[in-house]
This record gives structure tokens, sequence and C-alpha cells, in this order.
């Protein structure tokens, strides 16, 4: 359903259909860049990943974390953290083990075949980046333009989470 449709037009503040077709650009946008991983994936004949794991790869880079730690660094928005990591060890793109100091918590951090994916997906990034620029989509004033608005709208949701309670 369209956002916008969920709304009644006439009851809509000036700014609520802007906000709204923000919001829908926002989730579609979401929804290409996971698409757009699958295909570089399957370019690669990548079976054994998908897009969603693929970033979380991509994210953690050289770092060891725990899963708590995924999250509140953002390096992973879904619910299913515990699910991806365990397939992304099972598949041997990520190491895991106990932690030293709790060891009820395990570290994670990437194999030399997960790094691989990491380059891989680092390349494409790249070449998107000279793809915008050379096709006069964006140029880097107008991704940071963007990039400090959507720095607002998620400072802006943020507060509200902490608010609620």
């Amino acid at each position: 359903m369209n956002m916008q449709t969920a709304v009644n037009e006439q009851e809509m503040p000036n700014n609520l259909s802007t906000y709204l077709d923000t919001l829908g650009r926002l989730e579609r946008l979401h929804r290409l860049l996971l698409d757009v991983v699958k295909d570089e994936f399957e370019r690669l004949g990548l079976i054994d990943i998908n897009s969603v794991q693929g970033l979380l790869l991509f994210n953690i880079g050289e770092q060891e974390v725990t899963a708590g730690e995924l999250k509140s660094r953002g390096y992973y928005q879904g619910s299913n953290v515990s699910y991806n990591l365990k397939k992304l060890v099972e598949s041997g793109y990520m190491h895991h083990e106990k932690c030293a100091v709790d060891r009820r918590s395990v570290r994670v951090r990437l194999t030399e075949k997960g790094r691989k994916i990491r380059e891989a997906l680092s390349e494409m990034f790249a070449r998107q980046a000279e793809g915008l620029v050379a096709g006069a989509a964006l140029n880097e004033e107008s991704l940071n333009t963007v990039n400090t608005h959507l720095r607002g709208v998620e400072r802006y949701w943020a507060d509200q989470i902490r608010y609620i309670y």
C-alpha cells in the first residue's frame, strides 16, 4: 500500500505528503540496495550468501564484534541477527568464539572468505560511486547534502524512540 493513500488527502498537513513520499523512497532505496547486492552475488556465482548477510560482512569489516554490538553500532537492522550470524559461520564467512570476559557472549570476525565478499562489495560500491558522478546523477557536493538531511531524519527518529519511555 502506498503511504500516501493510507492518509486521506484532505486531512494532510502541507508537509505530510512530502514526508510520506520520503518514507516510501527510503523503503524503496533499501530494497533496491538489497537487489543490487543480490545481483552482484549472482554475477559472481555466489549462491550461499544473501544480500543482508553480505552487507553484514561489509559493515563488520576488520572488526571483532558481538551480536549485540552489530545492532547497537547500526551494522544490522534486522530482527534475526543470530540466524544470519549462524549461517555466515556455517558457510565459512565468519569465525566465532566465546568472549574471554563474558562466556555467554560470542565474538565474531570475518574469515578470509568473508573478507573476499567484503572486497567484492567494496569494489562494487566504488564502481557505483564513480558511475553516479560520471552519469551526472549526483556529484560529491549533492551526496553530502543528501547525507546531511538523512542524518537529520536519523537523529529525529532516534530521539522519538528515546522519548517514548
